[in-house]
């Protein structure tokens, strides 16, 4: 039958692998995402207050390719990118670095009928609240009800 997921080793799961490495090298670790199946692809959203640059790719890559190795993460292809001018906000953190930056809000559950919300972000706050300024006018977010927010790019 094997050992489980191909993606958790001995209690420690190639995501947190990928963190640590990724966090060692002065990157933040946006996204991780993994797909099963034939291919195994492996894919790391890195990002630093200066931007990412093609050389900043490589760098993880090849850092994370020998840490893989090493660990016995079993992979067929590894990707690594910036999250793009849409980044994801998915820690409270980054609510707080990205406050004033215009950003699209999806809820679990609809709040005042509706469950998607643009507007700027205001601020967070330490109960893991997100203020978001809206046509309505302001509104607060509990980050544990969000599906998901992005950063709305300026196109």
């Amino acid at each position: 039958m094997g050992r489980g997921p191909f993606f958790f080793l001995d209690g420690v799961d190639a995501e947190t692998i990928t963190q640590r490495a990724v966090e060692l090298h002065g990157y933040e670790l946006v996204d991780f995402q993994i797909g099963g199946g034939r291919q195994r692809l492996v894919r790391v959203f890195i990002d630093k207050p200066a931007g990412i640059t093609v050389d900043d790719c490589v760098s993880v890559s090849n850092q994370l390719s020998r840490i893989y190795a090493v660990e016995g993460v079993d992979y067929e292809r590894l990707e690594v990118s910036s999250p793009g001018l849409d980044r994801p906000l998915k820690r409270l953190q980054d609510f707080v670095r990205f406050t004033g930056a215009m950003a699209t809000v999806t809820m679990r559950l609809p709040v005042e009928g509706q469950k998607r919300f643009v507007g700027t972000i205001v601020g967070a706050d330490d109960q893991g609240r997100v203020r978001l300024e809206c046509e309505a006018g302001e509104l607060v977010f509990d980050l544990s009800e969000m599906d998901k927010a992005r950063l709305k790019p300026d196109i």
